[in-house]
């Protein structure tokens, strides 16, 4: 069996159709239906930033419901969850806070699903049904990283299945609580503080006191955060090149693949390391290419730059990498 890994999507139902239809995937009027051998599987971060969030959603859920694909939870997805539930405590806000950030981070969904619509309910509703991780013999997916130790913070909240309930959306989105601070690395990657109270702009405006690490790099602590960070270079400029990361606790716990979205790479694509594979080449932007890696269930590792395959969608033809 071929696993179909396709990275985060954000509403670009062109670039979607384009790279099903390079797999080799066929629409029969109601869904993909997969070559022979082979099935997909959506690494979350469906909606938001993209022109076509509606279109996107039904090609994903049409898959899912028709037993041929499988796909986990990005942070986008549980964004708009909390985004949408008013915090019990303070009836007067929601989990998330609709700051201008937020917004604008979400604006092109609400776009074409007005908030409170029926539309929007629907949706919410469907996105419960998303794990946040799924394991296999043969492989691990996540959204952002495969952090075991989180996983059991968050597993006595969830579903069988590894899916949210409305309580569990409450209990995660307590900042600064245990479950909080687990449901952030499983969705968002593992962060270490910036030195002295730096702080840094993101790419959405926001101002953050601590930077994603590659977590897939070996000792972490002994190595500079310019080394680990996942961060541009103009954030990095303010951090002195010698200053190291401290404290981060984390090591990866199993020995089988791991594949996550998340991360805005850009290049040719290429293993993270000899067990982490990352498919978010940024096709969020207008630049980026959406992504694949083709896994052969009866041979999982090594992990091979060449299974990766990219829909050049401005290109006349398109190539596999």
């Amino acid at each position: 069996m071929i696993i179909d890994v396709i990275g985060d999507i954000h509403g670009y139902a062109d670039k979607l159709v384009g790279l099903l239809k390079q797999l080799g995937y066929v629409h029969n009027g109601t869904y993909f239906v997969p070559p022979s051998g082979h099935r997909a599987l959506f690494i979350g971060d469906f909606i938001d930033r993209g022109p076509q969030q509606v279109a996107s959603l039904e090609i994903v859920f049409a898959m899912l419901d028709a037993g041929v694909a499988d796909a986990v939870m990005g942070n986008h997805e549980y964004n708009a969850l909390t985004f949408a539930m008013i915090d019990p405590e303070q009836p007067e806000r929601y989990l998330r806070s609709h700051s201008d950030v937020h917004v604008r981070q979400h604006e092109a969904f609400l776009a074409e699903v007005p908030f409170g619509s029926e539309a929007h309910q629907y949706w919410l509703r469907r996105f419960y049904e998303i794990p946040l991780w799924l394991e296999t013999d043969y492989a691990c997916f996540v959204h952002a990283c495969w952090d075991v130790d989180s996983m059991a913070v968050l597993k006595p909240l969830l579903t069988a299945d590894n899916c949210l309930t409305p309580a569990a959306v409450i209990a995660t989105a307590q900042k600064h609580s245990p479950d909080y601070e687990a449901l952030e690395r499983v969705l968002k990657g593992v962060e270490t503080a910036l030195p002295d109270g730096l702080v840094m702009v993101d790419k959405d405006g926001a101002a953050r006191s601590q930077v994603r690490v590659r977590w897939w790099l070996d000792e972490l602590n002994k190595r500079t955060i310019h080394e680990i960070a996942r961060a541009p270079n103009s954030g990095l400029a303010q951090i002195p090149s010698d200053a190291l990361a401290e404290n981060i606790e984390f090591a990866l716990k199993t020995h089988k693949p791991v594949f996550v979205g998340h991360y805005w790479l850009t290049g040719a694509p290429k293993p993270l390391s000899p067990q982490v594979a990352c498919t978010d080449y940024s096709a969020a932007i207008d630049s980026g290419y959406l992504t694949c890696y083709q896994l052969d269930t009866e041979q999982p590792l090594p992990l091979k730059a060449h299974n990766f395959v990219q829909y050049r969608h401005d290109e006349d033809s398109k190539i596999n990498v």
